[in-house]
C-alpha cells in the first residue's frame, strides 16, 4: 500500500510532467531557468512523440509556404480550429525543423542533399520531414534527450508516477507523486507543465504506448482546470490488424507513396468514397474500413506496387514489424484496422500555453491549443508539440517571478492501492471506451458508458493511480461526445449523421459534471 504524505521535497523554476517532444523542448527551452522533468518512464520513452512514424509537418519547399499549410490544416479541422493558433504554428514550424537539424536530428536528405519531403493525406504539398524513413519520432526525441541530458540546470525524474497537482491560494505550485523508491514527493516550482501525452490507452485497440492513460488530464480536471474539445478522439485508418496490445502502426506515409487499400475481393473502396481516395481526411478514411470490418470484409493495404522492394530502406520500421509477424509487405498485401491514435481534447490553452489555472500551462497531446478543430491534419502533432513547447517555455521566461512556496499538505485523499500492470478493471474501461465511445457513436452507447465509468472511478482506489485517471478520463470524453448532438471531424454520432451549424463552437467543460442516469436527461 502506497502512502500519501510526502516524505521528499524537490525544488526547481519548473516542473515538466512528461517526457515526449512536448515535455523535452519545455525543459530545454526553460534555460537559464532549473527545471526538474519527471517521467513515469525513462527519458524519453513510454511517449508517443517516440513512437511516431509518418514525420513532421512542415512549409519547407520552395512551391509551398506556411499559408498552404495553414489552409490545408483549417479545411480538416471541419470549422473548429483557432485560425490564429493554426497559422502561429504553420509559421513557426521551419525555424523547429532548423533547430532539430543544429541539434543532430539526422532527417532524411533527396539525391541533391535536401530534405526529402514525403506526402500524407489532406495534404496539398509534399512537405512531411521524417528520419531513418519512418522512425521519425525516435529520432526527434533522441536527439532532444540528448540535449536535455548535457544541460546543466536540467534534472530528471524517472519512474515516477505523478498522483496530483498541488494548489495553494489559486495557485498551481507543483505537483506530487512517488519516485521510483515508492516515496511520496513533492516536486515544487513556481511554473507546473503538464506534457504527459494522450488517452489511447482507455481503448481497446490503439496504437499508442501504456503509459498514454491520460494522467495529465486527470489531474488537471480534479484541479479544477478548463477543458474543452474532449470528445475529439482520431482513429488512425492502418495499424496492423492483429491480436497484440498495442497495435503496430502503418504509417499513413505508405499511402502517401501511392499504397492502396482494397477490400475482400481485391477492389479499391476508397475511390467511391472520397476524391482523395487512400488521401482523404483521416476520419474518412477510418469509418469507411470500420464499415467493411464491420460487414465481415476484410481489408487490406497493398504497398506492393508502390514500395515494393524499397521497402526495407524506405519504411524500414514497417517492414521490420511484418517480418517479425511473418509478413512480407513486399510480396503480400498487409491486413490492416482502425485504432485509437490521438486525442484532439485536452486541457484548454491559450496561444503561450497557459491554461485556466495560474501556474499551469500544458502542451503537446495533453493541451488543446485549438490547432486542430475536430480532426488532425496528418504530422501537425509533432509539429504542434515541438513549437507550442516552444512556446510554453519562452513564456515562462518572459513573465518570471520567484515565488516563495511552503510544502503544501496533501489532504482529502484515500489510500491508494498498489500500481498494477494490469489492475481489474482496465480491461472493462477499455472494452467500455472501444464499444461505446469508439469510431460509432450514439446517445445510448454513450449515456451507458457514462454510467459504467462514473461507477468504476467511484471504486478505482483498489486500482491505484492508473485506474482512477483512465475511469476520470473516460467518463469526461463520453460525457462530451453526449453533449455534442451532431457528427464533425473524427466524432460520429449514428443518431446524428450531419453536421449542425449551431454545434460549429468548441465544447468547454470543467470537472463539475452530472453524474450516472443524469447523463442522457442532461443531453436532451
Amino acid at each position: 500500500m502506497r502512502r500519501t504524505r510526502i516524505e521528499r521535497t524537490v525544488r526547481s523554476d519548473v516542473v515538466v510532467v512528461g517526457s515526449g517532444a512536448a515535455g523535452l523542448m519545455v525543459a530545454l527551452g526553460a534555460k537559464p531557468r532549473t527545471a526538474t522533468l519527471v517521467t513515469k518512464a525513462s527519458l524519453g520513452q513510454g511517449s508517443s512523440s517516440w513512437l511516431a512514424q509518418g514525420g513532421v509537418a512542415v512549409a519547407w519547399d520552395e512551391d509551398d509556404s506556411p499559408e498552404l499549410h495553414a489552409g490545408d490544416t483549417l479545411a480538416v479541422g471541419a470549422g473548429l480550429s483557432d485560425s490564429q493558433a493554426v497559422d502561429l504554428v504553420t509559421r513557426e514550424g521551419p525555424a523547429l525543423i532548423s533547430r532539430l537539424l543544429d541539434l543532430g536530428t539526422n532527417f532524411d536528405r533527396d539525391g541533391q542533399g535536401k530534405l526529402a519531403l514525403g506526402r500524407e493525406a489532406a495534404h496539398s504539398r509534399r512537405r512531411i520531414v521524417h528520419a531513418n524513413g519512418d522512425a521519425t519520432g525516435s529520432a526527434i526525441v533522441d536527439a532532444l534527450a540528448r540535449a536535455v541530458l548535457d544541460t546543466p540546470g536540467i534534472s530528471v525524474a524517472e519512474q515516477c508516477v505523478a498522483v496530483d497537482l498541488l494548489v495553494q491560494d489559486g495557485r498551481v505550485v507543483g505537483g506530487w507523486g512517488w519516485d521510483r523508491d515508492g516515496l511520496g514527493t513533492a516536486f515544487l516550482a513556481p511554473a507546473t507543465v503538464l506534457a504527459t501525452g494522450g488517452i489511447g490507452s482507455l481503448f481497446l485497440w490503439t496504437t499508442n504506448p501504456p503509459e498514454a492513460s491520460g494522467d495529465g488530464l486527470a489531474m488537471a480536471a480534479r484541479a479544477g482546470a478548463r477543458l474543452v474539445d474532449l470528445e475529439f478522439v482520431q482513429f488512425h485508418p492502418t495499424a496492423l490488424a492483429c491480436e497484440e496490445s498495442p497495435l503496430p502502426l502503418l504509417t499513413e506515409a505508405l499511402r502517401g507513396e501511392g499504397a492502396v487499400l482494397l477490400d475482400a475481393d481485391g477492389d479499391r473502396f476508397m475511390v467511391h468514397e472520397h476524391p482523395l481516395a487512400e488521401l482523404a481526411p483521416r476520419d474518412i478514411v477510418a469509418r469507411a474500413i470500420w464499415r467493411h470490418l464491420q460487414e465481415g470484409s476484410r481489408v487490406v493495404l497493398d504497398a506492393r506496387e508502390a514500395v515494393g522492394e524499397r521497402f526495407p530502406e524506405r519504411f524500414p520500421t514497417v517492414f521490420q514489424l511484418c517480418r517479425r509477424r511473418g509478413l512480407d509487405p513486399r510480396r503480400e498485401p498487409i491486413p490492416v484496422c482502425p485504432a485509437a491514435h490521438y486525442h484532439i481534447g485536452g486541457v484548454a490553452t491559450d496561444l503561450r500555453g497557459r491554461t485556466s489555472l495560474r501556474g499551469l500551462w500544458a502542451c503537446g497531446e495533453t493541451a488543446a491549443t485549438g490547432v486542430h478543430g475536430a480532426n488532425r491534419l496528418a504530422s501537425n502533432s509533432l509539429l504542434e508539440a515541438l513549437v507550442f513547447g516552444n512556446r510554453v517555455a519562452e513564456d515562462i521566461k518572459s513573465d518570471w517571478r520567484p515565488r516563495k512556496t511552503a510544502r503544501p499538505q496533501v489532504k482529502g485523499l484515500a489510500p491508494l492501492g498498489p500500481e498494477l500492470s494490469v489492475p481489474p478493471s482496465e480491461s472493462r474501461i477499455r472494452r467500455i471506451m472501444w464499444e461505446r465511445v469508439g469510431l460509432l457513436r450514439n446517445e445510448e452507447s454513450l449515456a451507458i458508458a457514462v454510467d459504467e465509468l462514473t461507477a468504476i472511478e467511484s471504486a478505482s482506489t483498489i486500482g491505484g493511480t492508473r485506474l482512477r485517471n483512465m475511469a476520470t478520463v473516460g467518463r469526461l470524453v463520453a460525457w462530451a461526445a453526449l453533449q455534442r448532438r451532431e457528427s464533425r471531424g473524427v466524432h460520429y454520432r449514428s443518431d446524428f449523421p450531419h453536421s449542425n451549424p449551431e454545434w460549429e463552437r468548441r465544447l468547454y467543460l470543467t470537472d463539475s459534471l452530472p453524474h450516472r442516469r443524469e447523463a442522457r436527461a442532461a443531453a436532451r
